[in-house]
């Protein structure tokens, strides 16, 4: 990760994806850990998130039952997971690659503009 990032104990994100690397290197499984494999992984899991909603209404989607919740609990963890490796194995820092993009979104979407509305920005 970048070498500006706080200390170790700061950043939950940063202790995450050194947990990750000891957990990959325990295993030797750094060597499929390319890019590209990493983020071929994170659409699966998106993908894997996204059936739990498949067939459910819009209000449905709101009140999951405990044991549904965990599972989507469960697939959201995978889809961090694998996005928290993706990030280290590039060195993106994601909470500042976050920030920049709310940054970026604040102005393709000023309030006064899109409060109330989900067109696109080139369309307010």
């Amino acid at each position: 990760m970048n070498a500006d990032r706080p200390a170790p104990g700061a950043d939950p994100l940063f202790e995450l994806a050194q947990a990750l690397r000891r957990f990959a290197d325990e295993r030797d499984w750094d060597q499929f850990h390319a890019p590209k494999n990493l983020a071929m992984a994170l659409s699966v899991e998106v993908a894997e998130l996204l059936e739990h909603f498949q067939w459910l209404g819009e209000e449905e989607s709101k009140r999951l039952p405990p044991g549904k919740l965990a599972e989507v609990g469960e697939e959201m963890a995978d889809v961090l997971l694998y996005l928290v490796r993706l990030a280290d194995k590039l060195g993106v820092d994601l909470v500042q690659a976050a920030r920049q993009k709310m940054q970026a979104n604040a102005q393709k979407y000023p309030a006064h503009l899109a409060h109330g509305n989900s067109r696109k920005y080139t369309e307010l």
